[in-house]
């Protein structure tokens, strides 16, 4: 923690030191996307810091609630908002479908999806889905999870019915009995397991992408300084998350109207420690990106590895320093 702080610190001074030239590129306004699965965010929401760094300079502070990463996008390509919070892989479709984005910083690794069956199920195994129906939302990090996990264990995709449909809609499907599985997502994830309705049948950590926030590149062009003071306040409330896990959880307990040990085993498996877009995150994102060719989801003649590099920007964040 020590390393952090002190990389922390130095990132603070860097964006004191370079404060003259917000005066070049003031923005007159910064928006913001706050969600649920973006902890960060919302503390960082709660405590208006930003509004605290940036009024000094006249700058105003807007907030729009998003409740999924492609609803982000469309806010940024509408020009809504300037900073988008949104699953790794939700960014890498909306960079593919064109959005102006940059991936910037990673907010949190959250364990955030996990093949979910009712708890009564005969279903034991991956295996055990074949001919099964399994409920997904289209391009999600649940549904690439699900479709990695079937190839995983030797089943095809055209061994099973994915019926697609929307993440809220998932969990009431699976305990109607319209599916026998589905592609889960938290808070509804953990609310099964804790409501007894389902169970978890498949997990693998590696296969979420992590949650990233991105910018408009025209707003980064245009407002870099300003760019670096968004992160500083950023960083200020990852740490004081990290520090508070208790205030967290009541936080997005409240947001989400969902009790708080749903909202704590959510957390359970949500890691805030690592904020730089690295190796670890490219490879996830590219590896996202092959799922999306095998869907037909994104042309073949698409280069995964060439888009994701035009993604990521870790200009405005430096390194971490070395233990």
């Amino acid at each position: 923690m020590k390393t952090v702080q002190r990389w922390v610190l130095s990132f603070l001074s860097a964006v004191l030191m370079s404060a003259g030239a917000i005066a070049e590129d003031k923005p007159a306004k910064v928006s913001l996307d706050w969600a649920t699965y973006n902890p960060v965010g919302m503390v960082l929401k709660a405590k208006g810091w930003l509004e605290e760094d940036l009024g000094q300079d006249g700058i105003a502070v807007e907030w729009t609630r998003s409740v999924g990463g492609n609803q982000s996008i469309g806010l940024i390509n509408s020009g809504k908002i300037h900073f988008a919070s949104t699953a790794g892989s939700a960014a890498l479709v909306g960079k593919l479908d064109g959005a102006p984005i940059k991936a910037i910083y990673a907010f949190s690794r959250p364990e955030w999806a996990a093949l979910v069956v009712p708890a009564n199920s005969p279903i034991r195994t991956v295996a055990d889905l074949k001919g099964k129906r399994i409920a997904a939302a289209r391009g999600t990090d649940p549904h690439l999870l699900l479709v990695r996990a079937l190839a995983d264990h030797g089943v095809s995709l055209n061994d099973v019915n994915i019926v697609i449909m929307s993440h809220t809609n998932g969990k009431p499907a699976m305990d109607s009995g319209s599916v026998d599985a589905w592609a889960g997502l938290d808070p509804m994830m953990a609310q099964a397991e804790l409501d007894g309705s389902g169970r978890l049948l498949f997990r693998a950590a590696h296969y979420n992408t992590y949650g990233l926030l991105n910018v408009s590149t025209s707003f980064a062009k245009a407002h870099p300084a300003t760019v670096r003071r968004v992160l500083a306040a950023y960083e200020k409330a990852r740490l004081w998350s990290i520090e508070h896990p208790g205030d967290v959880i009541a936080m997005l307990a409240e947001a989400s109207e969902m009790p708080k040990p749903v909202i704590a085993r959510q957390m359970e498996r949500t890691d805030l420690s690592q904020p730089v877009i690295g190796t670890p995150q490219r490879d996830a994102l590219i590896a996202a990106g092959n799922v999306l060719h095998t869907l037909g989801l994104v042309p073949e003649s698409v280069k995964v590895t060439d888009e994701v590099d035009a993604l990521i920007d870790v200009s405005f964040l430096p390194q971490p320093a070395k233990r």
